[in-house]
């Protein structure tokens, strides 16, 4: 147990007390990087389609 732990009490369960049920940052992070990376999924995905039909209509 450090100096400060001492001094103030465990952080951890405090945080608990005082933020329970709130997203950590963390959390939020992680959860910004998923949807950001079913964006681009989702971006490419249409990019591909109109890529597709430009290609079709070229062949034809």
């Amino acid at each position: 147990m450090g100096f400060l732990d001492r001094l103030l009490g465990n952080d951890h369960q405090r945080a608990a007390e005082k933020y329970a049920g709130r997203e950590s940052a963390s959390e939020k992070a992680a959860r910004k990087r998923r949807e950001s990376h079913r964006r681009s999924i989702a971006k490419t995905a249409r990019q591909a389609e109109a890529w597709e039909q430009a290609e079709r209509r070229r062949t034809r």
